[in-house]
């Protein structure tokens, strides 16, 4: 996985990009008694930074008070001022969408399997983890088998009971029949993205979509190496000891060939 594609100004495209992309790996080796779509949920979310309110920065000097007959040689001098106002921000909400991938039983309409590509907003306190842990605990309690992949190494990972070898990007597999036991593939920058399996219907093989490759045409596809910088660092956190040498070394490969 490359860190650099954590970037604000990319990582929404390369998203959704991923999304499309998978779904078309997996409608290639998928039975005719299923179909793949692609869903979106939609929430308000306030905003970070907010929206400036149009208060004009002028002073505004009102005429001089007219004082009562008995004050009036005491009051001559003063003039009365209205208050000057700041500028603030407000926080605005903004409308989500995030894209999700169903697949479903052409025979019935069911939803046999959700896969999730996780986003910032999943693994930051708010609105779009708690929407996202609202979502994934409808799944969980229901006949629907999971797919979640967290490709973002910033952020709170989503709850587990167990898993303290967890790693920087994780998928997690929960087939629906072996609840609430669950397949956790955790990997480094440093590990090739695994194969991933991906259960139907109890009685039906999982179909296998291999994510390297998946991942690796959408950043040819997308160009991009031509809209990174690679002679900056990768976006926060940073990365361990092995990782940063690991990654130099890549870099000085790629660079001299």
């Amino acid at each position: 996985m490359d860190p650099y594609l954590e970037q604000p100004g990319l990582w929404a495209l390369f998203h959704s990009r991923l999304i499309v992309a998978l779904a078309d790996a997996i409608e290639v080796v998928l039975k005719p008694e299923y179909y793949v779509e692609v869903e979106s949920r939609t929430y308000l979310s306030e905003t970070e930074g907010g929206l400036l309110i149009g208060i004009s920065d002028a002073v505004v000097a009102a005429a001089p008070a007219k004082p009562a007959p008995s004050a009036e040689a005491h009051n001559s001098a003063r003039v009365a001022t209205q208050v000057c106002p700041q500028r603030v921000r407000l926080p605005m909400p903004e409308e989500i969408t995030e894209r999700y991938l169903e697949i479903r039983e052409v025979r019935t309409g069911d939803v046999i399997t959700a896969i999730e590509v996780l986003s910032p907003k999943n693994k930051q306190p708010g609105k779009g983890r708690l929407v996202y842990e609202e979502t994934r605990a409808q799944v969980l309690s229901s006949l629907t088998n999971l797919v979640e992949i967290d490709l973002l190494r910033r952020g709170k990972p989503l709850t587990l009971l167990d898993g303290t070898n967890q790693q920087d990007y994780c998928i997690l597999v929960s087939a629906s029949d072996q609840r609430p036991t669950a397949d956790l593939y955790s990997f480094t920058i440093r590990q090739p993205l695994p194969d991933i399996p991906i259960p139907l219907r109890s009685g039906d093989k999982p179909i296998v979509v291999p994510l390297q490759t998946i991942v690796a045409g959408v950043y040819e596809r997308g160009r991009y190496h031509t809209r990174i910088d690679y002679t900056q660092p990768p976006s926060p956190p940073s990365l361990s000891e092995a990782d940063q040498t690991w990654l130099r070394k890549l870099l000085r490969e790629q660079a001299n060939s």
